[in-house]
């Protein structure tokens, strides 16, 4: 997570250098596009061969993308093609191409996770690989802010490669948790014979869109929103968000096992929404952090909730696959917050606030429709703790 992380602040700023600031939108668009593209495989051959190669695949391709980001800088000179810099489209598939990581990577992990712990502590565990993940998501911005400032864009991408590369070492020193897990074999890749989807996970799945729109809005634009505040290191904004995610995720799995998904996903939601509206409204530095916080910490809650509901409403034999299935919807409503804010935005900062607004009805709407099904929805993790 400190790997990918770490590059996501100054990609805008790597992409402008490229001479195409106006495409800030798919630098988070099309990685979801292939993240949601590779979870058609990712969960099933978790299910079918086993967690650890989709693990392992994942980490391959979060390690190899750092050197390929300073490839694209190598052509960043050479002559367009249809218009475009040559370095550009090479940008644009690496993003494709590094949207894999995330495909395979966390679907294989949290089915390990769930294979290993029990129900009535599994939110409780899956917030504290939440609190892991965020620790890298908060450290990594930082780190790679300092060295693109002090260093240049090529020390941040070779730092990226060798944390991946410390990723894949301790990987691959991890137990394969499937039982009877074997070698992955081509009928695994053959996604038009058997399954590769679980609808079971649908009503976390669609909890899940207006968390995730949020956070595709949010990657997109919060760069150069806090670079206007004054951010110098603007890796330092995002450090604060996931250190108020992890102070909820501390909690937030255990009181969902106590008390339930729902429950803890209504408090989540009120609080996204809460965040984004602070966002929108924010004029200095404090009260953007003071936002932030709060849309961390909704975060913090949302999260872990989502992933345990999910473990929970699984059929036997088919977490990976629900899991596969619930973070498709990730995907979706990080693609659409990606492009959808990246188009209106194109540089003018006028319409930040609109933008953050935005994500915060969408937060709004999602409370509502929880507020108003609560007692019609599935919640077997409710009273287990």
């Amino acid at each position: 997570m400190a790997s990918f992380g770490m590059i996501m602040p100054e990609l805008p700023g790597f992409l402008a250098g490229l001479g195409r600031p106006d495409l800030i939108g798919w630098i988070v668009g099309l990685f979801t596009v292939g993240a949601f593209a590779s979870r058609f495989l990712s969960g099933r051959i978790a299910d079918r061969a086993g967690r650890r190669p989709v693990m392992l695949f994942g980490t391959w391709v979060t390690m190899l993308a750092g050197l390929g980001y300073v490839a694209v800088g190598a052509f960043r000179n050479e002559t367009m093609w249809s218009g475009v810099p040559v370095a550009v489209w090479m940008f644009l598939a690496l993003r494709l191409l590094h949207g894999m990581s995330t495909g395979f990577r966390p679907t294989g992990t949290t089915a390990l996770l769930t294979d290993i712990t029990p129900l009535k502590r599994r939110g409780e565990a899956l917030g504290y690989l939440g609190v892991a993940g965020n620790a890298g998501m908060a450290g990594g911005p930082a780190i790679g802010s300092w060295l693109t400032v002090e260093y240049g864009y090529n020390a941040m991408f070779i730092a990226s490669t060798l944390l991946g590369l410390i990723a894949l070492l301790m990987t691959l020193r991890l137990p394969e948790t499937l039982p009877n897990g074997r070698k992955v074999e081509w009928s695994d890749l053959n996604v038009f014979k058997g399954g590769v989807l679980d609808w079971s996970s649908w009503p976390a799945a669609l909890a899940l869109l207006p968390v995730a729109f949020a956070f595709g809005t949010f990657l997109t634009i919060s760069p150069d929103f806090v670079g206007s505040l004054g951010y110098v290191y603007k890796g330092t904004f995002n450090t604060i968000i996931v250190a108020a995610s992890i102070s909820m995720r501390l909690i937030a799995g255990r009181a969902s096992d106590r008390y339930g998904r729902v429950p803890l996903l209504l408090i989540g939601g009120a609080m996204l929404a809460a965040g984004m509206f602070g966002l929108s409204v924010a004029e200095t530095k404090w009260t953007a952090a003071l936002a932030g916080i709060v849309y961390g910490m909704s975060v913090g809650i949302n999260m872990p909730a989502i992933m345990a509901w999910t473990a929970d409403l699984a059929k036997p034999g088919r977490v990976a696959l629900a899991m596969g299935t619930m973070l498709m919807s990730l995907e979706i409503g990080i693609g659409v917050g990606a492009v959808f804010s990246g188009h209106q935005f194109q540089g003018d900062l006028e319409v930040i606030p609109s933008l953050y607004a935005a994500a915060g009805v969408f937060g709004l709407m999602g409370f509502g429709v929880l507020l108003l099904f609560r007692n019609r929805l599935n919640d077997p993790g409710a009273g287990h703790g």
